[in-house]
């Protein structure tokens, strides 16, 4: 099962000619999940080729002007198709009203279901199959959360030599073992799913941090992520000013990645006053605390495997 992040808009605060603002789409096979939805979420959506009419629920982190002004657009556009399944958006509070002002001011064709949902972290706001969304809290000047995609531990791996030499021929008895249930051989023994299958392997976990200022208790929200998109949104030279308006440092963000032992970490939420040549600077500094930091860009993709 594929997993892909898609990096829509990487800016913060003011869209730029080469930045867009902060959003992120992840797709799961045949689901998509929009996380935050900046000015400019159109255009990457268009110029990535991505089916932005299958987007299956959006998870916004808070009410800020870069993080939503794109929502208004977005709802519209869903309405250009026919659509049938339900929209769900998540936030923290005011999103609703954002939502509904928007539509009532804008005077919005909708022909489709929009299920909004205020949150109050920690909580899973979005469930399936196999998956889970959880939001938790962050500090910044107004209601802000975190997101994770936590999937499911899978089946170990089946081992056919094994079956066979319980008893088990080829054919739909080694499907029910796959699937968990025991089988009963011809000669009376019962094979339980175990016997014949290796430990559980991992699911993936993917992670979204913006918006915040430093807290440790974020590297054990993200713990083990595959995928980490942290906001690293200032250098060490303007910690203080990170610090009176709630952000994070790169080097803040290394640290967080560090501490929660991520497979991979990817910083967002630029300041405008970093040109795309002056991130090296935040890369440098988040590097020397976490050596395999990484700087998004505007369309860039990531793709996340298995481990195991």
């Amino acid at each position: 099962m594929n997993l892909e992040a898609f990096v829509l808009g990487c800016g913060g605060m003011m869209p730029l000619p080469y930045r867009h603002l902060t959003s992120v789409l992840l797709r799961r096979d045949g689901d998509l999940f929009l996380f935050d939805c900046g000015e400019g979420t159109q255009v990457s959506l268009k110029r990535l080729n991505l089916k932005w009419k299958k987007i299956d629920a959006i998870f916004i982190s808070h009410t800020h002007a870069d993080h939503v002004t794109g929502l208004p657009g977005i709802l519209m556009l869903s309405a250009q198709v026919d659509r049938t399944e339900p929209l769900y958006i998540y936030g923290p509070p005011k999103v609703k009203e954002y939502v509904e002002t928007s539509r009532s001011v804008l005077d919005m064709y909708i022909n489709y279901p929009i299920i909004i949902k205020e949150i109050t972290a920690p909580c899973t706001v979005h469930e399936g199959k196999d998956f889970k969304i959880r939001a938790f809290p962050l500090s910044h000047t107004k209601t802000c959360v975190g997101y994770t995609l936590e999937e499911s531990d899978r089946p170990g791996e089946f081992n056919p030599e094994t079956a066979e030499r319980l008893g088990i021929p080829r054919g739909p008895l080694w499907g029910k073992l796959q699937k968990g249930e025991d089988v009963t051989t011809e000669s009376g023994n019962i094979i339980h799913p175990s016997d014949v299958m290796g430990a559980k392997r991992s699911g993936r976990k993917f992670s979204f941090v913006t918006d915040t200022q430093y807290l440790p208790s974020i590297a054990k929200e993200v713990a083990g992520s595959n995928l980490l998109i942290c906001e690293g949104m200032f250098a060490d030279d303007c910690a203080d000013q990170a610090k009176e308006k709630k952000h994070m440092t790169a080097r803040q963000a290394a640290t967080i990645a560090r501490d929660a032992a991520a497979l991979r970490m990817a910083m967002i939420h630029y300041s405008p006053r970093y040109t795309d040549r002056e991130l090296d600077t935040l890369l440098k500094q988040a590097q020397e605390v976490y050596p395999k930091a990484e700087l998004t860009r505007d369309r860039m993709i990531f793709d996340i495997p298995y481990v195991d």
